[in-house]
């Protein structure tokens, strides 16, 4: 027996023809095209891994077979190879607020991470601790511990709640760093006024923008943010594991000091000698050179992104996960109602959660467990259709109606879960 479906709210589709009639004139139902969807699955994890644009394969081939295969050495200069950190991040700013000249393609996000904490705490001689939020994506804490533990008195205290920030920003604190959509809840926090409240205390600011970018506005320049991270294989549906961003803000940009001085953040690294000495710019926050085939992937997808409008991208985003909050708000939805408050997911709660998801993955729907014990649907509004929310919403009704969960094999756990 299905547990009643709860009334909608207002403005909700109220029924699954209501969603068909939205998607027929949804505006960015076109770029559904863009994406090679699998059949008979309706994807709900583009909180964790985007789906492939169709375009990718072909340029990550021209890489392969032209730009490496005949261009060979010379493709550093003629496919502006050399160039690709700057030209992407350019591309890429518009999505989170920033100019062309403040955000740069490589490395992880840990390894960003470690980069422009380091530098703000420098930027901030005679302050030794970094502020985080104890339900922070564990990365992010792990990558903060090892940073202070390089400065004489460093250290990183957690907040158990957003509550406690102002009481702890004390004159000793050199950074905060928090995530702008909290990867389990999909709580979103307020960065702009996070953020000047931070400076306030005379503290720089440093955002996790892992679970935001491509699913909603962000305006990092406009707050006043001093740093940022972000990976690019979630919303913006770059490829598994291509490589991170990060964000400096201008004024920063000709003082701030990253550790890892490698050779392609040199200012001449061509010219080939043993003292360091940082480039201009965004520039010297380089270390290395980024994986050519992945940034293959980024380029693809980018171009994507030049024919998406930011505010459909959110105003589609919470209608989609108001229907899927509207249809299920029988269970224990943890992910907050109000619009400002919540990210591009919803997370449910459920004791039992972790073979609940696996049956719902047999059914074709595809969300992912966090423990200990939240079932997290991710969606994606570049191709998450009003349509596939409602039947996901039934299906993860009937899978808890039905008890099918139970099933022994829906109990066993790989490596990820």
């Amino acid at each position: 027996m299905q547990p009643p479906a709860s009334p909608a709210s207002p403005g909700s589709p109220a029924s699954r023809a209501d969603c068909l009639a939205l998607d027929a004139a949804d505006p960015l139902a076109p770029l559904r095209a863009e994406f090679a969807l699998p059949k008979d699955r309706i994807y709900l994890d583009g909180n964790s891994l985007g789906v492939l644009p169709v375009r990718t394969p072909e340029l990550v081939r021209r890489t392969v077979e032209q730009e490496w295969g005949q261009g060979l050495i010379t493709s550093w200069n003629e496919a502006g190879w050399v160039d690709l950190p700057f030209t992407l991040g350019a591309q890429l700013a518009p999505l989170i607020g920033a100019g062309g000249h403040e955000v740069l393609v490589c490395d992880s996000v840990s390894v960003n991470l470690f980069k422009v904490l380091t530098a703000a705490l420098r930027l901030r001689p005679g302050r030794r601790t970094v502020l985080g939020e104890r339900t922070t994506f564990p990365t992010d804490l792990y990558i903060a511990e090892g940073v202070t533990g390089l400065f004489e008195g460093g250290r990183t205290v957690l907040l158990d709640s957003l509550d406690e920030l102002d009481a702890r920003l004390t004159e000793d604190v050199a950074v905060v760093v928090l995530s702008q959509v909290d990867y389990r809840t999909g709580v979103l926090l307020d960065l702009a006024e996070i953020t000047e409240r931070v400076h306030r205390a005379g503290a720089l600011m440093v955002w996790d923008l892992c679970h935001s970018a491509g699913a909603l506005p962000i305006e990092l320049a406009a707050a006043g943010v001093d740093f940022a991270v972000g990976c690019t294989y979630k919303y913006l549906n770059c490829g598994p594991c291509a490589p991170s961003y990060l964000y400096v803000a201008e004024r920063h940009q000709g003082v701030a000091e990253q550790p890892l001085t490698g050779w392609f953040g040199h200012a001449e690294p061509f010219a080939f000698v043993p003292e360091y000495r940082p480039a201009d710019g965004i520039g010297r926050f380089l270390t290395s050179f980024p994986p050519l085939l992945a940034l293959a992937g980024v380029r693809a997808s980018l171009e994507v992104w030049q024919q998406v409008d930011l505010a459909q991208v959110r105003a589609k985003s919470l209608a989609l996960t108001g229907l899927f909050m509207d249809r299920l708000a029988e269970l224990d939805v943890v992910t907050p109602r109000e619009p400002e408050r919540r990210g591009s997911q919803v997370a449910i709660r459920h004791p039992d959660g972790f073979p609940v998801v696996q049956a719902l993955i047999e059914r074709g729907v595809i969300g992912d467990f966090r423990a200990p014990d939240l079932m997290r649907f991710g969606f994606t509004p570049l191709y998450t259709s009003y349509t596939e929310a409602w039947d996901a919403a039934e299906a993860v009704r009937e899978v808890l109606a039905s008890g099918e969960w139970r099933a022994e094999r829906f109990s066993r756990r790989g490596a990820v879960t």
